[in-house]
């Protein structure tokens, strides 16, 4: 002889704190759809939005070398020299010798990659108003605002973390960021 019995909770929701706002989730789902649409704009630049984001560095002439490019950017050094060997290959970017020290090799735009770059950046401004459009002019004006000072307060306080090993673990869903093992310098 059988009986079932379905037992109730003896207790009841745990308390939770006033107002839950998961800022992770809200990042998570804007970085995703930023991949998806900004991803189709720059289907053609080698590496994607990453070398995008090379490139555009390297058009400004903020980093004179490879290896303050890979920090700047995160990347390890290893992987900037693949990303900027495409980019040379591609023909939009190339390295010179540095007239300030002749050891080291910078990375310059071509005219080619500088003309396309334009392209690109028209694109993904494109892109970027499509993904915001649910703002008002004045409110993505704020937002990226917000954004690039959050960001670059960030990159201050924790320059070891790398921006594209976080991305991919936001990706993923995971919970912790993995630290370069390079030290900054």
């Amino acid at each position: 002889m059988s009986t079932s019995t379905t037992t109730a909770p003896t207790t009841g929701p745990a308390e939770l704190p006033g107002r839950l706002e998961d800022l992770g989730w809200h990042l998570g789902v804007l970085l995703r759809a930023y991949r998806a649409t900004v991803e189709q704009a720059l289907d053609d630049v080698p590496h994607g939005t990453r070398g995008y984001q090379v490139l555009v560095t390297v058009a400004q002439g903020d980093h004179p070398t490879q290896l303050a490019l890979a920090e700047h950017h995160g990347i390890d050094r290893t992987v900037m020299t693949y990303l900027v060997d495409d980019l040379v290959a591609a023909g939009l970017g190339e390295r010179q010798q540095n007239p300030a020290d002749r050891r080291a090799r910078r990375v310059v735009a071509t005219p080619e990659g500088r003309r396309r770059l334009a392209g690109w950046a028209t694109a993904v401004h494109d892109a970027e108003e499509q993904l915001l459009a649910m703002l008002s002019p004045d409110e993505r004006s704020a937002f990226r605002t917000l954004m690039r000072r959050v960001a670059c307060d960030l990159r201050d306080v924790d320059a070891t973390t790398d921006p594209c090993t976080v991305v991919e673990h936001a990706l993923r869903d995971t919970t912790s960021p993995r630290v370069n093992p390079t030290p900054p310098r």
